[in-house]
């Protein structure tokens, strides 16, 4: 049964030609008992009026326009000719139906008129006999009445057909936007976790490069320092770990609920403990903060941790052997500032102007990405008497 509802649904001029079949076959005794005295040629005319007014309702979603002018064309020749109202004549609400409900803005309104005037010119052409003047003016706008129904029937299914429409549309743009939405969170959560990544494998990485070549260099001359420097690549390597157990856990759903295995987001308080190690990895640095140390918002305490981890990673990497680099953190009364400076031999220019045509100094992109995620500003670049500069200053309250 569903089958053949669907197959209807998708033939619907099938359904309106069974349905004009039907309407011709109960209208031709009714027009072979009223006209087939007056000889075949008069039968033949009216079969013919039947005929064309079956044809308006098998071709009435196909060519709804034609079929109203051909359906007027009948009715005209009915008064024109004397052939009275048959069961036929039922296809001139039908038209006026579909019309209002898909035709265009023209043919409805003329099928309108058209009806409105059918039924006063039946009334004229036919009236009832022994009726008074108020009879007959009656007589025809009860019969205009079933016209002006048909008309509104078809213009209220037009209006639910475009109201319908209209949410289909709205549905689907809302569908669009949402899609817009997931890719540009998608796209902003890998950001964020390149990032991450790269700060972690970095600074780790480049903590145990150094420390890996120091303890080469002294294997055989300083046994303890080796040993020192093993362990410290040794913690290193930990630290590393736990932290890339903890971005897989952002990556699995559900995992850092049920298992608690990963450790927080680093902030500021664990500057000190990134500092230290830097000086245990063989880099001076002089650490000072300024102002009342506070609580801060998560966002702005990480960016703070991962732009000094950063900055101090680039000194090892670009400082050169004796650099020594300076931290300066401070608390002011709306924001909080950060300025980390080496007295080593700077970056290349390319790495820090844009990023590099090159794809390097992706350490830096980060940081402005982090920091403009925060509100916050960031100045990077050489310093006037040798070294390089990171001065960011973080607000409280995002920009907006």
């Amino acid at each position: 049964m569903q089958r053949l509802y669907d197959f209807l649904r998708r033939h619907p001029t099938w359904v309106d030609g069974f349905w004009a079949v039907v309407l011709f076959g109960l209208s031709c005794p009714s027009v072979v008992n009223l006209y087939g005295a007056r000889g075949h040629g008069a039968l033949a005319v009216v079969l013919v009026v039947t005929a064309a007014l079956g044809v308006v309702i098998a071709l009435r979603r196909r060519l709804p326009e034609p079929m109203l002018l051909l359906a007027t064309a009948a009715g005209l020749a009915q008064v024109t000719l004397d052939i009275k109202p048959t069961p036929a004549d039922f296809a001139l609400l039908v038209i006026l139906c579909t019309v209002a409900a898909i035709g265009s803005r023209w043919a409805s309104r003329f099928g309108l008129a058209a009806g409105m005037c059918a039924a006063a010119l039946a009334q004229l052409r036919w009236p009832v006999e022994e009726a008074s003047p108020l009879g007959h003016v009656a007589m025809g706008v009860f019969q205009a009445v079933p016209f002006a129904l048909a008309w509104v029937l078809g213009d209220s299914m037009r209006t639910r057909r475009a109201y319908l429409a209209q949410l289909e549309e709205r549905a689907a743009r809302l569908e669009k936007e949402r899609e817009a939405q997931s890719k540009v969170a998608v796209a902003a959560e890998r950001a964020r976790i390149a990032r991450e990544l790269h700060d972690v494998v970095a600074h780790n990485v480049s903590v145990m490069v150094v420390q890996a070549d120091g303890a080469a260099y002294v294997l055989d001359t300083a046994p303890d320092q080796a040993r020192a420097a093993l362990e410290t690549i040794s913690t290193t390597g930990r630290q590393a770990l736990a932290e890339m157990r903890r971005l897989l856990g952002v990556l699995r759903t559900g995992e850092h609920q049920e298992t608690g295995e990963y450790v927080p987001q680093p902030g500021v308080g664990q500057i000190d403990e990134l500092i230290e190690q830097c000086r245990t990895a063989g880099l001076p640095v002089d650490f000072k903060v300024e102002g009342t140390p506070r609580p801060l918002p998560s966002g702005v305490e990480l960016t703070a941790y991962r732009i000094v981890q950063e900055a101090l990673t680039n000194t090892r990497k670009h400082g050169g052997p004796h650099a020594g680099a300076s931290v300066r953190l401070v608390y002011f009364d709306d924001g909080l500032g950060l300025l980390v400076e080496d007295d080593g031999k700077g970056a290349p220019h390319e790495l820090y102007e844009d990023g590099g045509a090159d794809g390097r100094g992706h350490g830096l992109i980060g940081m402005r990405e982090r920091v403009g995620m925060v509100g916050g500003t960031l100045d990077a670049g050489p310093r006037p008497g040798g070294g390089f500069r990171i001065s960011a200053l973080l607000p409280l309250k995002p920009a907006h």
